[in-house]
């Protein structure tokens, strides 16, 4: 993760220094691969339930192309203003306004990013926990809110007080391997497990109604363009052509493993398929409860990262200069007890991914990145190379704006905690498939 840089004026930008060491394409490539491939994959199943299966895979595959297209265009727009991070791009592109609108944006993702991961600690422990021994339904260990105050004080609030991002840089592999990890785990159950479940009503329609929302959990689980100028100075030769390469290569990917992930998920659970998709599990699967231990202690290496760049767009537009050792405290103590606490108080996934993809996912990847080009950009707006991201706009502000229209008035029902009906142990607390 990259370290913020403040501009000229002093005014907050994410520091960034340029890396002193070079990296040939191929590690530039796994870098990026593993700053696209997260804890947003969690929820790409979901995503095909909410679409439909064939319409879903066809807006997962545009997202990625517009992923890739956005990073490249990312890049030209900074060689074309002479910009070195996505916050002094904004700031050279549209001055201060601009940079305070990316930077309520860049706040916002990670801090409903964080959201997320305490909810989804909550629910996936609980029930690791639960195949302890002597540990039952009625345990302290089997309450959410218990296990998300626990890992909070235990874990991650102590390593989100690190001041040196630096400290927190070799989770990446390690985050990397767990989730090939439960990609394995979800490929396995989709064979064994999935014939063993009888698909919903039209579980295999083209199109569904949520399609909207759904290219919202698609963008949170794709955006990475943060890390994007980063990655293209560690290159060896930082040209257009190369990097270019790397973003298919990376994103391309991504998207087949994002793919593999998001279809053995949803074809073992079809209309069931929850927002966490380890929710579907039954409690007494020991693969299923690997996999969310796996995930789990990825999700709680990643949250300190994300808080860390939270609290840096906190001091940088508020104090712009560096923090104190006690208001480093402060702030990392204010941040983490209000994510904790709207966690405690909601606890359906689904619906913060949609709400973290529309609302600033989206902007990040659709519009941003074409504003900048087309303003940098000499030529008329109808010019052949500004069409396609006057476009990107378009779909961007309207996925944006039907987004969040649609969660506030049709909000999608999740089951927490509980288990499904196809479950042994349904009799006690489980679900009943739907009529």
């Amino acid at each position: 993760m990259a370290q913020q840089q403040s501009n000229e004026e002093g005014t907050a930008l994410i520091h960034m220094h340029k890396p002193e060491w070079r990296c040939s394409m191929i590690s530039a490539s796994f870098n990026f691969i593993n700053s696209i491939i997260g804890s947003g994959i969690i929820g790409l199943p979901y995503a095909l339930n909410q679409a439909g299966l064939p319409f879903g895979l066809l807006l997962l595959m545009l997202v990625g192309f517009i992923t890739d297209y956005s990073i490249v265009l990312l890049i030209k727009g900074g060689n074309l203003s002479g910009s070195n991070s996505y916050q002094s791009l904004v700031q050279n592109t549209f001055g201060f306004p601009g940079f305070l609108i990316l930077s309520a944006l860049q706040f916002l993702y990670p801090f409903i990013a964080m959201i997320s991961y305490n909810i989804t600690t909550g629910d996936t422990l609980t029930k690791v926990f639960q195949r302890i021994p002597g540990v039952g339904p009625d345990h302290i260990l089997a309450e959410r809110h218990f296990v998300i105050l626990l890992s909070t004080f235990l874990f991650t609030l102590p390593l989100s007080l690190y001041r040196n991002i630096e400290r927190l840089g070799k989770v990446s592999f390690l985050s990397m391997v767990l989730t090939l990890t439960i990609l394995i785990i979800v490929m396995i159950r989709a064979a064994t497990l999935g014939p063993q479940i009888v698909p919903t009503e039209n579980a295999w329609a083209f199109a569904k109604w949520n399609s909207i929302q759904a290219v919202g959990v698609m963008s949170f689980a794709f955006i990475c363009h943060h890390n994007s100028f980063l990655i293209y100075n560690s290159l060896e030769h930082p040209t257009l052509s190369n990097w270019s390469r790397v973003t298919h290569i990376s994103v391309g990917s991504a998207l087949i493993i994002s793919a593999a992930f998001a279809v053995a998920g949803y074809t073992t659970f079809t209309g069931y398929t929850q927002g966490d998709i380890f929710e579907n599990y039954c409690r007494n699967d020991n693969l299923a409860t690997f996999g969310r231990f796996c995930f789990g202690l990825s999700i709680i290496t990643t949250f300190p990262l994300e808080c860390f760049v939270t609290r840096e767009v906190l001091s940088n537009v508020i104090c712009s200069r560096p923090l104190s050792k006690a208001e480093h405290v402060s702030i990392t103590l204010l941040i983490v007890a209000v994510c904790t606490a709207l966690s405690l108080a909601y606890d359906c996934l689904g619906v913060v991914l949609e709400l973290n993809g529309a609302l600033s996912a989206t902007p990040l990847i659709f519009i941003i990145p074409s504003a900048c080009y087309l303003k940098l950009c000499p030529g008329h707006w109808f010019h052949g190379e500004k069409l396609i991201p006057i476009m990107l706009i378009i779909i961007g502000l309207f996925v944006m704006i039907t987004g969040l229209i649609l969660i506030g008035v049709f909000p999608q029902d999740c089951s927490h905690g509980v288990e499904m009906f196809y479950c042994a142990d349904a009799n006690v607390s489980g679900t009943v498939p739907p009529e």
